[in-house]
């Protein structure tokens, strides 16, 4: 049970099945049975989830004197905004600097992955693939330099 076997003299020898990588029998897991049988709980969320779920909740304000219902980010977001326009330098800081980013994400395209021209290059291989082989010797020639 420990590792060890009793010699007969009351001596404890260690188990030559036992040691590193080989846990003693008796506390490895059954066949068939699961080392966490109950798991993650179903419908259980990460802690990127909740936040999401929880910035588009919606909740009502007053604005102008009158009521309105907008999300819990958009509250938030005014809520920022109007600080940088009482004069908070912090937020206002903070702010240009959001917004610099916002802009810069907008205006830059989204680059091509790498993934996405390995990708390419390989469908290109099996369309090539299953094209007639006359074809694809016409192809050849006129991609090689000074075939014009």
């Amino acid at each position: 049970m420990s590792g060890r076997t009793e010699d007969g003299d009351g001596h404890f020898e260690p188990d030559p099945s036992v040691g590193y990588g080989k846990p003693p029998k008796d506390t490895r897991f059954k066949k068939g049975a699961s080392g966490n049988p109950h798991g993650r709980p179903k419908g259980s969320r990460n802690v990127a989830a909740v936040f999401a779920k929880t910035l588009r909740e919606k909740v009502v304000i007053n604005e102008h004197g009158q009521r309105k219902s907008i999300t819990k980010l958009e509250a938030a977001i005014k809520q920022f905004v109007n600080k940088a326009a009482g004069g908070d330098l912090r937020a206002l800081q903070m702010l240009v600097n959001l917004s610099r980013e916002a802009e810069t994400r907008e205006l830059t395209p989204p680059e091509r992955s790498m993934i996405a021209e390995v990708d390419q290059r390989i469908m290109e291989g099996i369309v090539r693939r299953f094209q007639p082989a006359s074809q694809i010797e016409g192809e050849e020639a006129n991609e090689k330099p000074g075939c014009e």
